[in-house]
């Protein structure tokens, strides 16, 4: 693939529980039907959460992996001439004691500055990804991100920003053993208020998990990237029956999506009942396109160097 190096692109680097995500990016011609195009994304399923939610920490065989590919992906940012990045962190860095002594590692070893964000941070990122084209006005609308480590919502009503919360409830963690009563209980009974005081609620889903599962129901609308809640309850439950082999090698799953799969249909299923929906709206935006806009928005009237940037020399 020949790369432009005339266009100005934006990179985001997403550390997540289950993989370590780079996302480039590319900003359009003015006349272009969308703001910017998708130029090279790459995802490495590094597991830190299988360290960080059940010994409390990342191994150091973890953590060399993860600063060999923080050195990869620098160089790859150089090749696309990228302007600007931000690198983020989020469930098992947080998790994890000796989360901030790898941050600081990297940046001594690699150059590159990582955040470690909170779930809040997290969830207006994501919700920021001018997401707001999806609503229609007098509706209400929850946004649901499931990852490794946690899952994040946003409630939106007639277009406001109502409430973001992150819960410890993510597909790693939950393979782990790792998810607490109070947790669950916690969102159930947010789940059970949203639904009381702002039925009827649409859900729209986010992460790799649901995008892989819409495209896995046999019933979907795909013009409107709508996926029934009946649907994607049938596909839970023949991925559910098999083991993690045979889910690879039916529905043609890679190893590291075939077990958390399941957990993630789990947390959308129960979101969906709790909330009385019949479907699941599925873009395929996430915490990375939330990064990269939010850099642009930054960058737009000023020289294309952000406080979250590092140089990339």
């Amino acid at each position: 693939m020949m790369i432009n190096m005339k266009k100005v692109n934006y990179a985001a680097i997403d550390i997540g529980s289950n993989a370590v995500r780079l996302l480039i990016k590319c900003v359009n011609e003015e006349n272009a039907p969308e703001l910017m195009s998708k130029v090279q994304l790459i995802r490495i399923p590094l597991r830190l959460g299988e360290d960080a939610f059940t010994a409390g920490i990342i191994s150091a065989e973890k953590e060399k992996k993860l600063i060999r590919l923080m050195k990869a992906y620098k160089q790859l940012m150089k090749i696309y001439d990228v302007v600007d990045y931000r690198a983020c962190a989020t469930s098992a860095m947080r998790d994890a004691r000796n989360g901030k002594a790898i941050v600081r590692q990297i940046a001594k070893k690699t150059g590159i500055r990582v955040d470690i964000i909170d779930g809040q941070e997290e969830a207006h990122i994501v919700y920021d990804n001018h997401i707001e084209q999806l609503f229609a006005s007098g509706q209400n609308y929850l946004y649901v991100d499931v990852g490794g480590g946690s899952t994040e919502i946003n409630l939106i009503s007639n277009g406001e920003l109502k409430n973001s919360r992150s819960y410890n409830i993510g597909t790693v963690r939950m393979l782990s053993g790792m998810v607490k009563e109070e947790e669950k209980e916690a969102l159930r009974t947010d789940l059970i208020g949203i639904a009381t005081e702002y039925a009827p609620v649409s859900i729209i889903g986010s992460g790799g998990n649901i995008n892989k599962l819409f495209r896995l129901a046999d019933k979907k609308d795909k013009k409107a990237s709508l996926l029934p809640v009946e649907s994607l309850r049938e596909i839970y439950l023949a991925l559910q029956v098999l083991p993690a082999e045979q889910r690879i090698k039916q529905y043609k799953l890679k190893p590291d999506r075939a077990d958390v799969i399941v957990p993630a249909a789990e947390i959308f299923l129960e979101v969906a009942t709790y909330v009385k929906a019949t479907g699941i709206i599925v873009p395929t935006i996430g915490l990375s396109d939330g990064i990269i806009d939010s850099l642009y928005t930054q960058n737009m009237n000023v020289p294309p160097v952000s406080h979250n940037s590092t140089s990339l020399s």
